[in-house]
Formats: C-alpha cells, structure tokens, sequence
C-alpha cells in the first residue's frame, strides 16, 4: 500500500471512528449537570465517657472534632459507556456528591489512592459530570454539550465519604507505651485532615502519683497499663466536647 493509499485509509478510519461516536451520542439523552450539595457537619466525641476501653501501643485512646460526611458511590467494578466503541470508562472507586435534582444525582471522582476516574476515548466529547437515577438501575457519563450516554448500574454502592472542608478539626490522644511506672500519652491535631505539628505533644504520665491524668480539658482513669496495651476509662474528653 502506497504512503498515498495508507494516508487515505487513515482519513477513511478515523472518520468512521468520528461517526460512530457522534452516532453513540445521537442516541443518547440530555441532561443539565446539578450542583447543589452540601455536605453535612458531624461533631465526635469518642470513647463514650465512663466506658472502660483498651487501647494498644499507637492506637487512639480517645477522639474529638468537627468533621464533614458527604454522600459518595462506589464501583466495584469498570464501567464502560458507548456500545461497540467505548467513548467512556468509569473505573473502579469512589465518587463523591455535587448535586441532585428530582430524578437523579450528580457525581465527580473523589480525591485520594481510592478515587475512581473518568476515562475518555480521544475522539469522545470532554465528560463534565457522572449521573445516577435514584428510581432506576441507570448511570451516565454527562458531556460538557450535556449529552448524557448511559449503562446500567450494577456494581454501584451508595456510601458516605469524609470531605475535606477548612473548619474541620480533630485532637486525639495515642498511647506510646509504658516505662517503669510511667505512661506515655501523645496529643495530636489535625486540621482539614492535615497534622498540625506545633500543636502536638507528648507527655509523661507518673502513675504513682495518680491514676487520672488530664490534658486540655480531657480527664482519663487509668485502669491497667503495659508495654502492649492500655485500660482505662474516660471522664471527659476535651473542652471543646458536645455533652
């Protein structure tokens, strides 16, 4: 085949290729992407007071903070979108909450290792949302045109997924261990799920002296304590608790 013959082939393929997607598209249905979700601000505050707990080296022994749950789904399997051509390819993962209309929900990848991905073939229009039906076992890749081309959803969990947010905050105390008669307890903040390291500590405990310890607010009853694990029993946690 001639250079000239192999250029014209090309020419004929990926116009073929062109149509197919475009007819792909024909076929589908419009959708106006939504972008009205919030999440929703959850405070913890854990262990339970006057609970007895256990705790091993590097655990948490105790949790307070403000944090963020935003609705998400999760694939656990590829999901493939156009027919014999595949225009796009949602992987597996998670996808978080944008919106909602009456009868469907918008989505976009969540951030992180765990997230899924949209993958667009290169003749494909660019996708701008992932749709859900909340009443049928439909979803779709919605393009910046708001064409949508759906599949059915099986393999598709509805779930909840930590947000990133500026207000959320977290402190935590972790156990390190025991020397002689004396507790090592470490105190952590976080802050939009980032350590804060000026604010961290760790202190020393005598148990001779007491078997409460207390730092900023938070007061625990040591129970039993050694180099693998601890018991003990919280009064109250940080100042900032919700009671």
């Amino acid at each position: 085949m001639s250079l000239k013959q192999k250029s014209s082939f090309s020419r004929r393929y990926w116009g073929l290729v062109a149509l197919a997607f475009a007819a792909v598209l024909a076929l589908s249905g419009c959708a106006t992407p939504v972008s009205n979700y919030q999440p929703e601000p959850t405070n913890i505050s854990e262990p339970p007071l006057n609970t007895v707990c256990t705790a091993q080296v590097g655990d948490e022994m105790l949790k307070q903070g403000k944090f963020y749950e935003r609705e998400a789904i999760h694939l656990d399997h590829e999901i493939k979108f156009g027919g014999l051509i595949t225009a796009y390819t949602l992987t597996t993962g998670f996808y978080v909450k944008t919106g909602e209309n009456e009868a469907s929900e918008f989505y976009l990848p969540a951030q992180g290792p765990d997230s899924g991905r949209v993958e667009k073939a290169a003749l494909a229009d660019p996708w701008e949302s992932i749709q859900l039906y909340k009443h049928e076992n439909k979803i779709y890749v919605v393009t910046i045109f708001h064409v949508h081309v759906g599949n059915n959803s099986d393999g598709v969990t509805r779930t909840k997924r930590l947000a990133l947010s500026e207000d959320s905050f977290q402190q935590t105390l972790i156990y390190s261990g025991k020397v002689g008669n004396k507790i090592k307890i470490g105190y952590r903040e976080f802050s939009n799920s980032q350590a804060r390291p000026a604010f961290n500590n760790d202190v020393d405990y005598d148990l001779s002296d007491s078997k409460i310890i207390g730092y900023k607010g938070a007061r625990i009853e040591i129970l039993e304590a050694t180099n693998e694990l601890i018991k003990y029993r919280v009064l109250q946690n940080f100042n900032r608790a919700q009671q």
